[in-house]
């Protein structure tokens, strides 16, 4: 069974950074797709980024040059990187998994099969 667990969200300024983590287990390394989605409070869930199990990886445009997605090497955690944050960039972010062959993508949220618990990003402005 997939469990994913977020950590590193929190409360910043505009213009600073944060970087989440997603704690991810229970599943073959490689054979999943992983991704992170954001949802403020009255909006839908929105895809930020995603990367797939060759390693490419996909941005919305709301994020494109300011967040980055990575792996750790044993592709036990996920990361968002997140610098340059707006006040519009607040909300709950997901970290989101999907086996092999991916059928999720950042436009379908419902496709994606497990997700974590969320942790909370505030940025003031």
């Amino acid at each position: 069974q997939v469990r994913l667990v977020e950590s590193g969200g929190g409360s910043v300024q505009a213009g600073g950074s944060l970087r989440l983590s997603c704690a991810a287990s229970g599943y073959r390394y490689s054979s999943v797709c992983m991704g992170w989605f954001r949802q403020a409070p009255g909006k839908e869930r929105e895809g930020l980024a995603s990367i797939d199990v060759n390693g490419m990886t996909r941005y919305a445009d709301s994020v494109k040059g300011r967040f980055t997605i990575s792996q750790s090497n044993a592709e036990t955690t996920l990361y968002l990187q997140m610098n340059s944050l707006k006040p519009e960039d607040s909300g709950m972010y997901y970290c989101a998994a999907d086996p092999w062959p991916c059928f999720g993508n950042l436009a379908a949220a419902r496709l994606w099969d497990n997700w974590g618990q969320g942790t909370q990003v505030t940025v003031s402005s």
